[in-house]
């Protein structure tokens, strides 16, 4: 099937078993391309209004009721508050309605927010300028709550189970590159001496806009429960979900094993920062190129599953993923500990020295390991979840997520605060993943 432009109301009709040679023929594929790059887009969009935004109160704006220590923990936490607040909501939504018009609702939305956050950027009193960006982050959490259980709802829908999990683990590399590129851009934007924050705000409306057009192409994807009622209850919404997913054992399983690659994956990420600057004595650039290189490994470990799978869900990648995220946890503490005090490094000079090597191989492998042990689970919950309530089981997944993650920082916070070190913490989570592998390994056959 080819890209065809032409007619955006077509719709999704039933997934070809048709061999393509790999995921990557899916990019020319009218129902997965468009879908892509519209979620593609989206997590940039995510990533660099954030970015920039922390960058913009952390070094660039003197705000008495928000020091910059606390800025990155405050714009996280508005974030992920609307999933805890409307996950059970949206899974409701994307269950009940046509997939590809929900899709198309979320990008208008996020059009209005970046149109919102533009006046914030381009504003000049701080008193203005602060709080409406900070609505801003709260929204556009709202707009990835959202968008959570539509995108992996739409994907069963427009793939066959062949498809799956090479569909999963493009999707799972899209949104890790956009990340990437989002926070790259975005700090690379906003550090422009004078129009730094204009160009932000130019930048966030045009890949708003650019997603919304993309959404226009892709196929119709029909509702999966158009007779479902609404319940606007978000607690009780969550724990009907939630029984609805621990009603199949193996469903509930795999949103317990994505929820702790989450906690795992948010150790680490939230760490980079002090870990290139107190045990690594690398400056800014240092930090980007440790996420540069967790990225690029998340990236290639989510884009092998579909050739060590045979491309089959195949869930025996799981036990050997939580095998290597210990492994390489572990040798990471081994690598970055005792590590001369020096002056602080550029990028070149931490290169030049062979120990950081094995610190950068570490971070690769453990990620790739991490790709490798979630992009399964994701397939096996679309496939094994009744396709009625599926968006449903997904949003509670993404409520399951953010409480874990909201743990993760909790923990670190805790460990830091008895005074352990980050290769510390970092051989801890190791060891406690470990555990996890081994129970891993006594369920799957």
């Amino acid at each position: 099937m080819s890209v065809e432009l032409a007619t955006p109301t077509a719709s999704v009709s039933a997934p070809s078993t048709h061999e393509h040679p790999n995921q990557f023929a899916l990019l020319k594929q009218r129902r997965f391309a468009p879908f892509f790059w519209t979620q593609f887009s989206g997590a940039a969009n995510d990533n660099l209004f954030k970015f920039a935004f922390t960058v913009m109160v952390t070094y660039q704006l003197s705000v008495g009721w928000l020091p910059p220590a606390l800025a990155g923990l405050v714009i996280g936490a508005l974030f992920i508050l609307p999933f805890l607040l409307f996950s059970a909501t949206s899974g409701q939504l994307t269950d009940k309605f046509e997939k590809t018009r929900v899709i198309r609702f979320v990008k208008n939305l996020e059009v209005v927010i970046m149109l919102i956050a533009a006046v914030g950027f381009l504003s000049s009193n701080v008193n203005v300028q602060v709080p409406l960006l900070l609505g801003c982050t709260f929204l556009m959490g709202l707009h990835s709550t959202l968008f959570g259980p539509v995108k992996f709802a739409y994907l069963p829908q427009a793939l066959n189970e062949r498809e799956l999990t090479g569909g999963n683990g493009m999707v799972e590399m899209g949104t890790f590159v956009a990340i990437l590129l989002g926070n790259i851009v975005g700090g690379l934007i906003v550090a422009l001496p004078g129009v730094g924050p204009h160009y932000v705000a130019l930048c966030c409306v045009l890949l708003a806009l650019a997603g919304r057009v993309v959404a226009q192409f892709i196929p119709l994807a029909p509702a999966t429960d158009p007779g479902l009622k609404i319940n606007w209850n978000p607690i009780t919404e969550t724990w009907r979900n939630l029984k609805l997913a621990n009603a199949n054992l193996v469903v509930f399983r795999s949103m317990l094993g994505i929820s702790w690659m989450w906690f795992f994956g948010a150790v680490f990420l939230s760490q980079f920062p002090s870990f290139a600057k107190e045990v690594m004595h690398g400056n800014e650039q240092v930090a980007s190129l440790l996420l540069v290189v967790f990225s690029i490994g998340i990236g290639t470990g989510s884009l092998l599953c579909e050739v060590l799978s045979r491309r089959h869900v195949e869930i025996g990648l799981v036990p050997l993923g939580a095998i290597g995220m210990s492994v390489f946890a572990v040798d990471l503490y081994f690598a970055s500990r005792g590590l001369p005090p020096v002056p602080v490094m550029g990028v070149a000079t931490f290169m030049a020295q062979p120990a950081h090597w094995r610190v950068m191989m570490d971070l690769a492998l453990l990620s790739l390991f991490a790709g490798l042990y979630s992009v399964p689970m994701y397939a096996l919950i679309q496939l094994r979840s009744q396709p009625t309530h599926r968006a449903r089981i997904i949003a509670a997944n993404n409520i399951l997520n953010a409480l874990f993650m909201i743990v993760s920082a909790i923990l670190a916070g805790a460990l830091l605060k008895a005074e352990f070190s980050i290769p510390q913490i970092f051989l801890f989570v190791g060891l406690a993943n470990a555990v996890v592998a081994f129970y891993i390994f006594m369920l799957v056959p």
